[in-house]
């Protein structure tokens, strides 16, 4: 696959490209980086309309790319400078449902393809479940091309009516080939003594502190766990609004197990970790998933939305909100070390298939360099 991008449509030389972020996630972001570096690289012009907060952590300007703060926001002024932002772009690139939803609004009738990557699906419910639908509909059928970072968000956005929907191959940032690990086994005593899990197992879980990531499913099971000599202790790394929620189930059943709030050491915590568990009720692209293969910390997850696509037979995998079988799975690898390492060497197996940044790139161009040739927008 060619990384040089075939020249642009009427004559405009370097491709014009403009990534839209809603601000959304942290996976969302990041790719939107790799994409900025990698295609600056490759002669592509690249603008980036993003909030403040965002361009002051990931530097898209850093990575070559041009910072066009847009605010997180439908409202008229946000909309107006997101439609002069992509005014002169050959191609327009949204991340995410929010910011699809705006660039297809931005953009009105005029004739610039839109792709649109779909990252992570809404946790909505009730009353507002149908609105969701109906925004998801809008946006799959206002894009050229959508694509899905699993096949179960391909599969919806077909679903949805979108007219080309293909898996994304998304790679995890800063990370080109698997690592190396001179000791798979290899523990932070200092990080461990900070945390209290000295001379006890430790477990983790990262993400924030809402109902379809499964932690009250994960105290349900730390009830089992407790009974355990040493008893393992849990850390859970994000902030969100159950966290009194838990914070009182933790201390009324007196479980072992400690929210972190937010950390920005995670790499460390996962490293100093026996087991990172994963109990979502959904998930594309696990990013706790993909590092804790990528250090050789074996993983309990349930088995939902794209992580068995993603994992293989690397992880132990459950079913979602079965706290008996999150207990057993966590139970069995504790008491069972080469059960461990046998997840270990599958990681580093599974890791070795999961496309590169240059792959993320190329995938990427080839299909902004299919859509500025079509005759649809020449």
């Amino acid at each position: 696959m060619s990384l040089v991008s075939s020249p642009a449509p009427h004559g405009r030389s370097p491709l014009h490209t403009v990534q839209v972020l809603g601000g959304g996630s942290a996976g969302s972001s990041a790719h939107v980086r790799t994409l900025t570096s990698g295609l600056a690289a490759r002669g592509v012009r690249v603008s980036v309309c993003a909030p403040v907060e965002a361009e002051r952590t990931y530097d898209f300007a850093g990575a070559g790319g041009l910072h066009v703060p847009v605010p997180r926001s439908a409202e008229p002024a946000a909309l107006a400078a997101l439609r002069l932002a992509c005014a002169d772009a050959d191609l327009v690139h949204a991340h995410g449902l929010h910011a699809g939803l705006r660039a297809a609004l931005a953009l009105g009738g005029h004739r610039i393809p839109l792709v649109v990557t779909w990252h992570t699906r809404a946790h909505v419910e009730g009353v507002r479940a149908p609105l969701l639908r109906l925004v998801e509909r809008r946006v799959v059928r206002a894009a050229s091309v959508v694509l899905g970072t699993s096949t179960d968000l391909v599969d919806r956005a077909r679903t949805r009516g979108a007219r080309d929907a293909r898996l994304a191959a998304v790679a995890l940032p800063g990370r080109r080939k698997p690592a190396e690990h001179d000791d798979p086994d290899r523990l932070l005593p200092k990080v461990r003594a900070e945390l209290g899990a000295t001379g006890r197992p430790l477990l983790m879980a990262v993400g924030a502190l809402e109902r379809h990531r499964g932690y009250d499913v994960l105290l349900d099971a730390a009830r089992v766990w407790r009974r355990l000599d040493p008893a393992p202790l849990v850390v859970i790394a994000g902030e969100g609004p159950l966290r009194a929620e838990f914070q009182r189930r933790i201390e009324d059943e007196h479980l072992p197990v400690r929210l972190l709030g937010r950390r920005e050491d995670i790499g460390e915590l996962l490293g100093a970790a026996d087991l990172a568990l994963l109990p979502s009720s959904w998930e594309s692209r696990s990013v706790l998933a993909q590092e804790a293969l990528y250090a050789g910390v074996p993983l309990v997850a349930t088995d939902a939305g794209g992580t068995r696509e993603l994992v293989g037979e690397a992880a132990r995998l459950v079913p979602y909100g079965d706290a008996g079988a999150l207990a057993d799975a966590v139970v069995e690898l504790l008491e069972h070390p080469e059960h461990r390492e046998l997840l270990r060497g599958k990681g580093t197996r599974q890791t070795a298939g999961w496309p590169t940044e240059d792959e993320t790139v190329a995938q990427v161009l080839s299909i902004y360099d299919e859509l500025t040739q079509s005759p649809l927008y020449i």
